[in-house]
């Protein structure tokens, strides 16, 4: 027999590709691999939020302190002062460049910041607080957070979080 002879014995058209069942067993096994890894992504995904927002928190903390000492107003009245100046300005009181442009606006890595001076007293603004919101609960995070200046950072997984919460731990 000759390889020619061989290779019209045996057609390529039933020899050749996946069959129609292969290619269904293939994807439903992907699927189930799916199904089992999406959770612990999600997972995975919250927690850094999460992560991200306490750091961002001692970032806006410490930033205020460096601002109070550097400009000696007290704390920032806004997040936007902590902020970076537009264009190529100097960094001033108005915009500090203290903490990035993302975080100025108040909302980065699935979380919403909301920045609350206190009252100024002859001028200066002694005290802040400051929550952290998941932008979506349940899917960018699960817990809420607070702090003010006294740095101390507190959680709350139900309700956004204040000064009678729990510290984080």
């Amino acid at each position: 027999m000759t390889p020619h002879s061989i290779r019209r014995r045996h057609p390529c058209k039933s020899d050749c590709g996946f069959s129609l069942i292969e290619l269904l067993l293939v994807v439903a096994i992907i699927l189930i691999i799916a199904a089992i890894a999406l959770p612990n992504f999600m997972r995975s995904k919250i927690a850094a939020n999460e992560s991200a927002s306490v750091q961002n928190m001692r970032n806006i903390t410490t930033a205020n302190v460096v601002y109070s000492s550097t400009y000696g107003a007290g704390y920032a009245s806004t997040l936007a002062m902590l902020g970076p100046p537009s264009g190529s300005a100097e960094p001033s009181s108005a915009n500090a460049e203290l903490i990035d442009e993302v975080l100025a606006t108040g909302t980065k890595s699935g979380y919403s910041y909301t920045y609350t001076p206190g009252t100024p007293v002859n001028g200066v603004i002694d005290s802040f607080q400051l929550t952290s919101s998941p932008v979506t609960p349940g899917v960018t995070g699960i817990r809420y957070f607070y702090t003010d200046d006294s740095g101390v950072i507190r959680q709350n997984t139900s309700n956004p979080a204040t000064a009678s919460d729990l510290p984080i731990g």
